[in-house]
């Protein structure tokens, strides 16, 4: 039974990381496709083949999510395999009401919400602490420093390129945006596969399968594919919000946004090991390089509406969760 339920957990888990990449491959490739520095196609496959480069560049973040979250400890046993399938089954359900939507929300807290609310339905351990310093904080945090690194490297750019052709800008513009696209599409991998691995790694050791908190290389091999897969199969209805609805980009705007994403990207993966959401990034560069045109080029409205799906993304997909694993204990499954 416990062997059986670790292959279904590590199914779904792999589902999720797959459901993660077609929500989230606009965080990579929208700006580069709405200002036609990339095909969509080439983007696709460009984002994919780096997403899985990222998966395997660290372990920082896994950890964080293996076992700091909650605490279900050494062969918890079903009981404990069945908290990790209503995590994961809450934070799905996010992902896809909200790509249905196309309103770019956060996998990443929607995984830690999911988590969070199975472990306080079945009065497991919570670490609030590494909740607010790893999750919570950097949140905050990390969208504010993306929409003013934006702006302030916007502003440079703006400056050194002020007596240059336009026509002539723009085109370099578009080509370094191959570049900036790819380093988006890596810290994409870096941050976001290293959750599912996290995960899995957190059912082996419920199940009894797996000690410590070092990721096997099958799990960082099949975690990486799913989410490269899941970037190959697109996203287009978040893309197009990113791309369009927020602002509309010019090359050197869609440059600026992916680095400054990326910088941050890295900086939280490597240096701090916080989990922080690549869509939250991303999209508040959007709005710090649209700022600098003038604070009413950026729809206002339609960020109110992504910062809306941005606070509720945690206590929903909790919520979901929690329903998840009551059910399950009604029907007397644990």
């Amino acid at each position: 039974m416990e062997i059986a339920l670790v292959i279904v957990v590590v199914v779904v888990a792999l589902s999720f990381d797959y459901t993660n990449g077609f929500h989230d491959a606009a965080n990579a490739i929208a700006t580069s496709v709405s200002t036609r520095a990339l095909t969509p196609r080439a983007a696709l496959i460009m984002a994919a083949v780096f997403n899985l480069l990222g998966s395997l560049l660290g372990t920082g973040v896994a950890h964080t999510i293996g076992s700091g979250i909650i605490d279900i400890g050494p062969a918890a046993g079903v009981h404990g395999l069945v908290i990790v399938l209503s995590g994961l089954i809450g934070a799905i359900a996010w992902n896809l009401i909200t790509w249905w939507l196309g309103l770019p929300s956060s996998s990443t807290h929607a995984l830690i919400g999911g988590l969070t609310g199975a472990g306080l339905a079945s009065a497991t351990t919570v670490h609030w602490a590494v909740i607010l310093d790893k999750v919570v904080l950097p949140m905050v945090i990390s969208p504010l420093v993306g929409f003013a690194l934006a702006y302030l490297v916007m502003v440079g750019v703006l400056w050194i390129v002020r007596n240059m052709a336009p026509t002539k800008t723009q085109r370099r513009f578009r080509i370094a945006q191959t570049a900036s696209a790819a380093a988006m599409a890596l810290g994409h991998g870096l941050q976001d596969a290293q959750k599912t691995m996290g995960v899995i790694v957190l059912a082996l050791v419920a199940g009894g399968l797996h000690t410590g908190t070092d990721i096997p290389l099958w799990v960082k091999l099949c975690a990486a594919s799913a989410i490269s897969l899941g970037t190959y199969s697109g996203g287009w209805r978040i893309m197009r919000t990113l791309g369009r609805k927020i602002i509309e980009l010019d090359p050197a705007r869609g440059f600026v946004a992916e680095t400054a994403a990326a910088t941050v990207l890295y900086t939280t993966a490597f240096v701090f090991q916080a989990p922080i959401s690549t869509t939250h990034t991303i999209t508040s560069a959007i709005m710090g390089v649209g700022a600098t045109k003038r604070l009413s080029a950026v729809r206002w409205g339609v960020a109110r509406n992504i910062g809306i799906a941005w606070i509720l993304t945690i206590p929903m997909a909790a919520l979901v969760a929690a329903a998840v694993y009551t059910v399950i204990r009604l029907v007397g499954l644990i």
